[in-house]
């Protein structure tokens, strides 16, 4: 039987990235991965296949709505070669798997593929084309999180489908109905939208992206709809049904009447939970919460001593970089070192087109806080970098203590968002006031200039170009 310091289970961006410091610091490490490709759902069914379409999708869009404008004259009709734009995300998926192949072999970490299973605390059974059992110290679960649906929609994988179904389309829908106002619906709502899709969203709350600042979402429900984007909100799903290549969605809406939708595809998009399936937790001593998550200390601990659980599975963001920030946090702990994560800082993207990004608290948690705040907000449209490119929709808004100036929330729409918040996640880091973002020269003609404005508009109402 092989022994380990660390067996991590599951290879999605916690696991692996857990099982890479671990190795870095010394410790005979395993991984074991129930599917045939390393990755997760991330980099196979999630965050780099769907920006993978949404890049594709955004070029034909430029192509058929914008080149013109640019001087750019294409003769004849541009068209979309779907079945080629799917095997294209599937190339970048390929690629980006066998780099954490490599990046395993690299660090000399054992990889096991098959279905990781406690048979006690510190032994694992691992069933696939053979069962083996190996012995482990320690053992990080990051199995992650599947796609959850409402339990009246029998979803089919053909017409009611989630996430994964829709990065693999073989025709362009009709009428995509996506059942939820989320990240994922909306970002994958666009990819099918922009290809000549009609697209409704029903979202159960009172607006889109109803975990963020209300202000982006009035933002990008106003962008969407002008886009031709049919959103409902205040509207809860009762029944989805399919006829043949007909699905059809119905819903009370906020006045309680009745309202059906007919289209060839619906997205259900409500969200992800933990997935446990066949880990046997309990066998190990692991408790779960009501919710299905492992529960753990804020060492990122189970009820198990030498079992920690990172990412997706635990409390918390389900977002890739908050469960590679856990990866590295446990690593460092089993090692003897004191880390920390800032669960404050880890910023949230939507990569629309424009993209929205946040860090830190919104408008409504500092109200509900009680915390005074000023806001600085400058509009996108006003900086010489978007006109360049016509990307003017969106504004980059800093909450600030209203007494000491210190930098309490950064939200924003607009191009490259996703990018630019970064700077607001170090300038957090850091405990910046607005003040000291304002003082800082940022190159010109950027996106991030807004940001500068803000600070300024944020301190005295000093921004320069509006």
């Amino acid at each position: 039987m092989n022994s380990y310091d660390v067996a991590v289970i599951g290879s999605g961006p916690g696991g692996y990235v857990a099982a890479i410091r671990c190795a870095q610091l010394g410790m005979k490490t395993a991984i074991i991965e129930k599917y045939s490709t390393l990755g997760g759902t991330c980099l196979n069914v999630g965050c780099i296949p769907s920006k993978a379409l949404l890049d594709s999708s955004h070029h034909y869009e430029d192509a058929v709505k914008h080149f013109e404008e640019h001087g750019i004259e294409i003769p004849g009709d541009i068209k979309v070669n779907l079945e080629k734009m799917i095997a294209r995300k599937q190339a970048v998926v390929d690629q980006t798997t066998g780099g954490i192949d490599f990046l395993m072999k690299k660090n000399n970490i054992d990889v096991y593929e098959g279905l990781g299973a406690f048979k006690d605390a510190t032994h694992i059974t691992i069933t696939g084309k053979e069962t083996i059992e190996i012995e482990a110290k320690n053992t990080i679960i990051a199995t992650g999180s599947k796609p959850s649906s409402l339990p009246f929609i029998k979803i089919d994988k053909e017409r009611i489908i989630t996430s994964t179904e829709a990065l693999k389309l073989k025709e362009i829908p009709k009428h995509l109905i996506v059942i939820g106002g989320g990240v994922i619906g909306l970002e994958l709502g666009q990819v099918y939208k922009r290809l000549g899709a009609e697209v409704s969203v029903v979202e159960y709350m009172d607006r889109i992206i109803p975990t963020m600042d209300s202000g982006l979402s009035k933002e990008l429900n106003k962008v969407l709809k002008k886009q031709k984007f049919k959103i409902n909100t205040s509207h809860k799903v009762k029944s989805v049904e399919r006829a043949g290549d007909e699905v059809v969605v119905k819903a009370d809406n906020k006045k309680g009447e009745e309202v059906e939708f007919r289209g060839d595809y619906c997205l259900v998009s409500v969200g992800r939970r933990p997935y446990t399936d066949g880990l046997n937790a309990e066998a190990a001593g692991v408790k779960l919460n009501d919710r299905g998550q492992v529960e753990v200390n804020d060492h990122l601990q189970t009820s198990a001593s030498n079992i920690y659980a990172i990412g997706d599975v635990v409390k918390g963001a389900m977002l890739a970089h908050k469960a590679e920030e856990e990866g590295v946090f446990v690593a460092e702990t089993l090692a003897g070192q004191k880390p920390h994560i800032d669960y404050n800082l880890i910023p949230g993207v939507v990569y629309t087109w424009p993209e929205v990004a946040a860090v830190g608290k919104s408008e409504e948690q500092l109200k509900e806080a009680g915390v005074a705040y000023k806001v600085g907000q400058f509009p996108m449209r006003a900086l010489g970098r978007s006109r360049a490119s016509m990307d003017l929709d969106g504004f980059v808004k800093i909450l600030a203590d209203k007494n000491t100036d210190e930098i309490l929330g950064v939200h924003m729409v607009g191009a490259r968002a996703a990018d630019m918040i970064a700077e607001a996640v170090v300038a957090m880091e850091y405990r910046a006031s607005a003040e000291d973002v304002s003082r800082m020269s940022h190159a010109h003609p950027t996106f991030t200039e807004a940001i500068k404005e803000a600070a300024l508009a944020a301190t005295g109402d000093r921004a320069l170009h509006v």
